[in-house]
């Protein structure tokens, strides 16, 4: 490892959610391991492994790109695209076996001109439909009715007719309820049509913890596996956050009374201050909306100061450190800890966002069983260097 920032991912932790989630569903509900975005951060090829350990069926990402990286690093599960791919690129979804998002009779109309009927074999697709969140998908029976003559082709099999939830994590669940009723409705309209659809599903992690009713065929995981679950909620079962992120100082110094700090002088001393700087900055994700926020060093909770800058940030010590020391930006250190759902809080968002906007500039580090570890207890750096105060 080059640099002295890198982030450590507990494949456990990925798999022992997914087994503790695949306990809380009926034995013939299938689950589809959500790995885009590489895989929320974690590594989406790490995150395969860990949820096919774990009993996954099917995989999910958001674009092709993301898919055709899984299928040349080897790994042959079915893997649905979650964002409809342009007509001219079903060629290549074909070749690599891939299931395909579609939401319009005009996509198999423009598609046609790329596959004729009967060529290169059958089509796997799922059928989107727009229950209320109104970002892709069918809406309306007429809409329907048009797809549903395209899909009686004998090169098209439809594996799955789904739906995606816009509240399953607020507390007021009517919202949720109007999108289910509407769905069990265009579930009607499926099965009045004649097609053979082998999965009908409707929820993601929230919903299929939240809701187990509505785990129908298939449930569709992601934020959970690497455990993250809205935090004004009680969750159903055992969730651990998988990933930690650690750096160390770079450099001590001591702030006279009244000098200025960072950018723009953001930050100036009420007093003679001690200041470390540690080698993460927004180009790795860690943006300056996380000014204000906390990092762990010797235990202790010790405060962002200054703007955070593109590739550095300060934070004020309680007293002088030595340069080396341990700096836990997510995680444990002693009885303190930072959680994702801390830092998505301060920047009103998702702990998945804080997650996936780690920057590939950061190493990942694998751990797994008996290999597992953390900086903290296992003091990934020499012991004196953690220990050590000037």
């Amino acid at each position: 490892m080059l640099r002295d920032t890198w982030a450590e991912i507990s494949l456990s932790r990925i798999r022992e959610n997914m087994l503790n989630i695949r306990k809380s569903l009926p034995n013939t509900v299938k689950l589809m391991a959500v790995v885009k975005a590489n895989g929320y951060g974690h590594g989406d090829l790490e995150s395969v492994k860990a949820a096919v350990q774990a009993g996954a069926d099917y995989l999910a990402v958001a674009y092709l790109d993301e898919a055709l990286r899984l299928r040349d690093a080897g790994i042959k599960m079915p893997i649905l695209l979650l964002t409809p791919i342009r007509p001219e690129q079903v060629q290549l979804a074909l070749k690599h076996r891939l299931t395909l998002t579609v939401t319009s009779a005009k996509w198999f109309s423009e598609m046609r001109a790329y596959k004729p009927y009967a060529s290169a074999g059958k089509l796997q697709i799922h059928v989107k439909m727009d229950t209320g969140l109104g970002r892709i998908g069918i809406r309306t029976k007429e809409e329907w009715d048009e797809l549903a003559m395209c899909l009686r082709a004998e090169d098209i099999e439809v594996d799955g007719f789904y739906t995606h939830f816009a509240t399953a994590g607020q507390a007021d669940t009517g919202f949720l309820e109007q999108q289910a009723a509407r769905f069990a409705q265009m579930k009607e309209w499926g099965r009045a049509s004649g097609l053979t659809i082998r999965h009908y599903h409707c929820a993601g992690s929230t919903a299929a913890l939240r809701f187990p009713h509505l785990a129908m065929d298939m449930v569709r995981i992601g934020a959970a596996m690497y455990g993250f679950y809205p935090e004004k909620l009680a969750c159903p079962v055992k969730l651990e956050p998988a990933l930690s992120l650690h750096s160390r100082l770079i450099q001590v110094k001591k702030l006279a009374k009244g000098e200025y700090l960072g950018y723009d002088n953001a930050y100036r001393a009420e007093e003679d201050e001690w200041i470390g700087t540690v080698p993460i900055g927004y180009a790795d994700g860690w943006s300056q909306r996380m000014q204000g926020t906390d990092v762990l060093i010797k235990g202790q909770r010790v405060p962002i100061v200054g703007k955070i800058c593109m590739d550095q940030l300060m934070i004020k010590l309680p007293g002088p450190h030595a340069e080396g020391t341990l700096v836990t930006l997510i995680g444990a250190q002693g009885d303190q800890r930072i959680t994702f759902a801390e830092l998505a809080a301060h920047i009103g968002s998702v702990s998945q966002e804080v997650s996936t906007s780690l920057g590939a500039r950061i190493a990942r580090t694998y751990f797994d069983m008996e290999e597992e570890r953390t900086a903290w207890d296992k003091q990934i750096w020499p012991k004196e260097l953690n220990q050590a105060v000037i």
